[in-house]
């Protein structure tokens, strides 16, 4: 009675302590499972490199300057472009990383007179000079820099402006940093005189000799047997080929079409067909091109070769209201319209005084200035004083504000191109006009000097429809790849993809972050999926990628280190079957051995002829007509002559030689040019083999996956 007691009055505290002891259980294999802790926040942890953390918001703001300056090329950023982008980051803020604490290591630091020669006025780093380089020169303008600096510290600075720039000074010590690391590794590197001759002697001595070779291709692959022990032994002999420095998985997928199919075009088509016809009536082109173009673009005048190459032939010969299509290009139905053609110079002359607000304290006062220089070229004085006096472009300033002639699209004819605001305001005015113009410089008060020419332009509106699947189209192919992924077993992939009449594409040696595959643009859904699931598993959806739907099936997974034979198997089957053959053809070879005196007799018993070869170098080691043979060539430049050598397998086959004689080039004189080449071929390769070998020894947890 004491015990049932006693359980009936605690039943409730004991289920409460074992239900939680549950949950907790649960809840900590889930965390193992998935790498996490309860002590700590990995939500913002990129890698780990060495024990520190790389925060992932870090690294971005990296990733989202480099993606800026690539975005200020004009340039799109596609995933292809998106993934090399992120991949160069990483590599770099890796190197940085790795480099900064060997550089912290030797206590490598920049003093403030370094610093004050890095970023002073009279010869300021490259960078810099870059930054402030005169338009028309190319040469550092050191009063544009002055002003900025000036402009900086006069506290009407943008606090953006004043981060960027600090974190560019930043940037200019730490690259300080690691050159002088840089340095001090390759002044340890030194070439010696024997080193020096060598490479003179591999260059220039020359080889006579001729050869028999019975090719790999010569034994058919369906007569040669491969056994486990084959595989071992090239498996071992070449065990550090096998070693990857990050985790890689293979998959085979399937994809069902869903690009748009006859019908789908011809629906497009008709669409375009209407358009067509309502854009010949339309009152207002400018109107309709952005309720009805996907693709929005203002209308311009355009000058001949601007253009299309069918617009451009057929709009410079029609009247207005000229419409052109529906013509299909890059995967669109276009309509184009001649809205209007105009004559106009086919250059323009000017020269100009720019005003820029840091230095006039501001834009109100930079315009007041502009108007004032305005009034006093108006009044009679000189142009090109003026110009000399107070104009901010120093690189036009000293030629009394002329800049070179340009056309309707701002172009110098190679010497650059005018801001927009510059050019069309030029060109609108007539010849003697002076004017203020307002652009991203400052301030420009511009006078038109000469017109020349006639150009005749375009206004020509573009209507665009895309070319995309119905949604009939999208659903067949979908129900198509859904019910392949429901017939599938762990063991079934290829059949079923057989019995659809499909073939599975391989994707091998994916690395966490790629965004593409064989075939497939942007398929970085199917990577992270990889990434989580086990060797055999089979894609737990149907995955949309562009206009296929993809269905996986994981086949390997490679971690990092050295891969197992298993691993390798399949890659480094032609290499062992090759090396089968090579013992077969050297035996064939060895018999003609035994009983032959010469090369010739050896080439008449295996069914084969003498090639006589002549002028071989070590350091080009390329057997004509054959290709590169290390192997051979290398066994060449140590044998004796007139001896025929034993069988040497190569990369294409099996080879007995005997050479006929070396020439010898003249003894090297003078070995300080030879060690300086060898020696600049080192540095060259240095900076990359210090990032490889510092890469090589860290220890590196990538979690790069998890967020792109």
């Amino acid at each position: 009675m004491g015990i049932m007691g006693f359980l009936r009055e605690r039943m409730g505290k004991i289920l409460a302590f074992f239900i939680g002891f549950a949950l907790l259980a649960f809840i900590v294999s889930e965390v193992v499972r998935s790498g996490g802790s309860f002590f700590r926040d990995d939500s913002n942890e990129l890698a780990v490199v060495n024990g520190e953390k790389v925060p992932y918001d870090k690294f971005n703001e990296k990733l989202e300057q480099n993606s800026a300056q690539f975005k200020q090329q004009g340039q799109s950023i596609s995933p292809q472009i998106a993934s090399y982008l992120q991949e160069t980051t990483w590599n770099q803020y890796l190197s940085q990383l790795l480099i900064g604490k060997e550089i912290e290591k030797l206590g490598l630091t920049v003093g403030d007179d370094e610093m004050n020669v890095m970023i002073g006025d009279n010869n300021p780093d490259p960078q810099i000079a870059r930054q402030f380089a005169d338009q028309q020169t190319g040469q550092f303008d050191r009063s544009r820099y002055d002003q900025f600096k000036a402009y900086l510290q006069s506290g009407k600075a943008d606090p953006a402006q004043k981060k960027a720039w600090s974190d560019f000074v930043i940037d200019l010590i730490e690259a300080k940093k690691a050159t002088k690391y840089m340095t001090l590794v390759t002044n340890g590197l030194y070439v010696n005189s024997l080193e020096a001759t060598d490479d003179y002697e591999a260059k220039n001595k020359l080889a006579n000799f001729k050869y028999v070779s019975l090719d790999y291709a010569s034994i058919p692959d369906a007569k040669v047997t491969l056994t486990d022990a084959d595989y071992s032994a090239y498996y071992d002999a070449h065990k550090a080929s096998f070693k990857t420095p990050q985790e890689l998985r293979n998959f085979e997928y399937v994809s069902f079409n869903a690009a748009p199919s006859k019908e789908d075009s011809a629906a497009v088509k008709q669409q375009a067909d209407k358009l067509a016809n309502e854009f010949k009536t339309t009152p207002n082109d400018s109107l309709f091109v952005q309720i009805n173009a996907e693709t929005k673009a203002p209308l311009a005048y355009q000058r001949k070769g601007s253009l299309d190459p069918k617009l451009d032939t057929a709009m410079f010969s029609a009247a207005k209201g000229f419409v052109y299509g529906p013509y299909l290009e890059n995967g669109s139905y276009k309509i184009a319209k001649l809205v209007d053609t105009k004559t106009t110079f086919d250059s323009v002359k000017t020269r100009h005084i720019l005003i820029d607000l840091a230095s006039a304290g501001g834009e109100e006062k930079a315009k007041a200035k502009a108007d004032s220089i305005k009034k006093l070229i108006q009044g009679g004085k000189s142009f090109a004083e003026l110009a000399t006096a107070f104009s901010a472009d120093k690189g036009s300033a000293v030629k009394g504000g002329e800049i070179p002639s340009f056309d309707a699209n701002g172009s110098m004819g190679g010497q650059g191109n005018l801001v927009p605001e510059y050019y069309n305001a030029a060109y609108k005015a007539n010849k003697g006009d002076i004017l203020v113009v307002k652009s991203q410089f400052g301030y420009h008060v511009i006078q038109v000097e000469d017109q020349k020419g006639s150009v005749k332009l375009v206004k020509v509106g573009v209507v665009d429809k895309p070319l995309t699947a119905s949604s009939k189209t999208q659903t067949v192919a979908y129900s198509k790849a859904q019910a392949f992924l429901a017939s599938l077993t762990p063991d079934n992939f290829e059949a079923e993809a057989k019995k659809e009449g499909l073939k599975p594409r391989t994707a091998e040696d994916v690395t966490a972050i790629a965004s593409g595959l064989p075939g497939l643009d942007n398929a970085r859904d199917v990577v992270r999926w990889a990434y989580k699931a086990e060797k055999g598993d089979i894609s737990d959806k149907v995955f949309t990628v562009g206009d296929q739907y993809i269905v996986s099936r994981l086949t390997e997974i490679k971690p990092k280190g050295t891969l197992s034979l298993e691993a390798v198997k399949k890659q480094i089957e032609p290499m062992v079957r090759n090396e089968v053959k090579a013992k077969q053809l050297k035996e064939k070879f060895d018999t003609a051995l035994s009983g032959g005196t010469s090369i010739d007799q050896v080439a008449q018993k295996v069914g084969s002829k003498v090639v006589p070869v002549e002028n071989i170098v070590f350091a080009n080691p390329i057997i004509p007509g054959q290709s590169a043979e290390y192997k051979v060539i290398g066994s060449i430049f140590g044998s004796a002559i007139n001896k025929i050598s034993k069988p040497v397998d190569g990369a294409q086959g099996v080879y007995v030689y005997v050479v006929n004689g070396f020439t010898n080039p003249p003894a090297l004189t003078n070995a300080i040019k030879q060690k300086e080449q060898i020696n600049q071929a080192l540095l060259q390769r240095s900076q990359g083999q210090v990032l490889d070998a510092l890469k090589d020894n860290a220890i590196v947890k990538d979690n790069r996956a998890k967020f792109f």
